[in-house]
């Protein structure tokens, strides 16, 4: 029973191709679901005892996955809203963040966790928290699963990060290719 786990497990970390580009296995979602063990660790210890209810803001369509896995591990009461923004095409960032959606719910006078897939260059981190100040939140926290450090150069602190990884193109858990791979539980970087 052991030998066939294992060997479904090196199966299921194969290469995988989304339309014109190969991706390679990148980070195991055992580690992925150690690492956000860690960043709920340090959110419940800063939130324990809010008599407040937080908001977690669900930045759509990417941070899904890493939301779901967040928010069974926080012990507090918490709301979540989402909204959606773009700033990518194909594997390159436009620099420009468009808001797709707006909130789903008046965030005024609340304490707001900002629940990102991936900070690379921060664009959608400025627009975000000038949503934040816009929308009249009392305050607001970046939690990221991902953090490229070579890439992120804003003045605007990440409060939780799970992992920092290198400045390279990733799909899976939640992260995608042109709207694809982000049904993989493992993430996958692109070959090159």
């Amino acid at each position: 029973m052991l030998f066939l786990f294992l060997v479904l497990k090196v199966v299921d970390m194969q290469k995988i191709t989304l339309k014109d580009k190969t991706f390679r296995p990148f980070i195991t979602y055992d580690k992925i679901a150690a690492s956000i063990d860690k960043v709920a660790e340090q959110i419940n210890k800063d939130f324990e005892g809010c008599t407040d209810v937080p908001v977690l803001l669900c930045v759509l369509n990417g941070s899904i996955m890493f939301m779901a896995e967040l928010m069974q591990r926080l012990n507090f009461n918490c709301q979540i809203v989402s909204t959606k923004l773009t700033s990518y095409e194909g594997t390159e960032t436009t620099g420009k963040v468009k808001q797709a959606m707006g909130l789903t719910a008046d965030i005024k006078d609340r304490r707001v966790i900002i629940v990102e897939d991936i900070v690379d260059s921060g664009n959608t981190i400025v627009e975000l928290k000038r949503i934040m100040q816009e929308k009249g939140a009392a305050e607001s926290y970046i939690c990221s699963l991902l953090l490229k450090p070579e890439a992120y150069k804003k003045d605007i602190k990440i409060d939780y990060v799970a992992m920092e990884i290198p400045n390279d193109f990733i799909v899976g858990f939640g992260l995608d290719y042109d709207e694809l791979g982000r049904n993989y539980k493992d993430i996958y970087v692109l070959d090159k």
